[in-house]
């Protein structure tokens, strides 16, 4: 949550800034149903006239030769004739259920490999589902002779970094094509076809990269308003991102909820940066635009640490700074909305910063200018945030329909519910922390 939503005047104190970033708000849709993602059967079925294991047998059989498996392709058979986009997307996803069983039979690097391989293999199928038939021949000639099961092979990583190179080109022209075409967007900005487009990354980081595990969804309200308040940190606010993954693919009630995150109200600056912000489903951090959401029945996200949560030395990760007045306890009394704490574990990592570079910061007119051990040494390399695993905490909600609105401005109120959520998200990181056995 933006500092902003911690008093009405405007702010004045660099260190009140809030940063969210333009990933937090970036909610997927659900994808189409999916078949079951179970292991491929370890044991086959008996042949005919074999008697069942366990089964007496007058004489002994000689066991028939397995035949040689089909080499993976987008080919369903073998041959070369292209199948449609169903069907190659079927044939990928029998590919990554064979990496993902072998990897699970693996250890160490070859593990993580076959993990890493896997996703990337869910990712280029989910975005082979909304292309059209002349793209989907284009990654069938570009897969054409690569063996998706052969994960080891320097052949197969090559051939998938070419299929990600084009998918993203294509990505970026159909948002050229848009700037100037037709599209629909809610009263905020929000485009629910960019959306779905940046869902299937969001779930590869998501699943793959991160690995994170969400516990407490049942807490989060399946319809009607709600306000989610979470710790903040990373450098790049990915977890506002992850926390809308989570609750969009993972809630018990399946039904697509988005989450809407308030960002800091510098990105609304930049000229091309806010309209995207925008269309992933971000509002500015402004208090009478938190309170509008939740009258509206939306699921909002807040990170009341703002810049001082994302811009934490390494040193000082997993230990919230203050919440500023409680501007979201002001929003989430006047809706009448629940509040959720959350708590992240594992974010602090992605972007270990050692430093704050001030005044590179000023010059770029930028809330603080991080130096983490590979930025900005390594470039653009440097932001690729490392492959942590997460956790993420969906308290018990905090009901607030009992205080009547007018409360709102009782500091008294407002400070205590504040310092309750506060305690309640620390209190569950320390003990998430106890049980992170590993960073990676």
């Amino acid at each position: 949550m933006s500092d902003e939503m911690n008093q009405h005047e405007p702010q004045t104190n660099g260190d009140e800034t809030p940063a969210d970033a333009a990933a937090e708000g970036a909610a997927p849709s659900k994808p189409a149903t999916r078949r079951a993602r179970s292991k491929p059967a370890s044991a086959p079925q008996p042949e005919e006239g074999i008697p069942p294991q366990g089964a007496p047998s007058a004489a002994p059989q000689e066991e028939p030769s397995p035949a040689p498996a089909p080499q993976a392709s987008l080919y369903g058979d073998g041959s070369n004739e292209e199948v449609p986009i169903g069907g190659a997307t079927n044939s990928l996803y029998d590919a990554e259920l064979e990496v993902r069983h072998s990897a699970d039979q693996a250890e160490g690097q070859q593990a993580f490999l076959g993990n890493l391989a896997a996703g990337v293999l869910q990712l280029i199928g989910d975005n082979l589902r909304r292309m059209t038939e002349e793209q989907a021949e284009k990654v069938n000639a570009l897969l054409r002779g690569i063996d998706l099961k052969d994960y080891l092979d320097p052949d197969f990583w090559r051939g998938i970094g070419m299929v990600l190179q084009y998918q993203i080109d294509e990505q970026v022209s159909f948002v050229k094509r848009r700037i100037s075409g037709d599209y629909t967007t809610d009263p905020y900005g929000m485009d629910r076809e960019l959306i779905e487009v940046a869902r299937p990354f969001l779930n590869f980081m998501y699943r793959t990269w991160w690995r994170i595990s969400a516990e407490g969804l049942e807490h989060v309200p399946a319809e009607g308003r709600g306000l989610l308040v979470g710790n903040h940190s990373g450098v790049l606010p990915w977890d506002g991102a992850m926390i809308a993954v989570a609750v969009g693919e993972e809630h018990p009630a399946q039904n697509q909820r988005i989450v809407r995150s308030l960002y800091l109200h510098w990105f609304s600056s930049l000229p091309f940066v806010a309209p995207a912000i925008a269309a992933l489903g971000n509002v500015p951090g402004l208090p009478e635009n938190a309170v509008r959401l939740l009258e509206d029945d939306e699921l909002v996200c807040v990170f009341p640490e703002g810049v001082k949560g994302v811009g934490k030395l390494f040193k000082d990760r997993y230990q919230l700074a203050r919440f500023g007045r409680g501007g979201f306890v002001q929003a989430a009394i006047r809706a009448q909305a629940p509040i959720i704490p959350v708590a992240v574990v594992g974010a602090e990592e992605i972007y270990p910063m050692l430093a704050n570079a001030t005044p590179i910061a000023r010059l770029l007119g930028m809330p603080f200018f991080p130096i983490t051990p590979f930025f900005p040494w390594l470039g653009p390399a440097g932001i690729i945030p490392l492959p942590t695993r997460w956790s993420i905490t969906f308290c018990e909600p905090l009901p607030t329909d009992m205080y009547d609105p007018s409360e709102a401005d009782d500091p008294i109120t407002v400070l205590g519910l504040s310092e309750i959520v506060r305690n309640t998200i620390q209190t569950t990181l320390d003990a998430r922390l106890a049980q992170h056995r590993s960073v990676f």
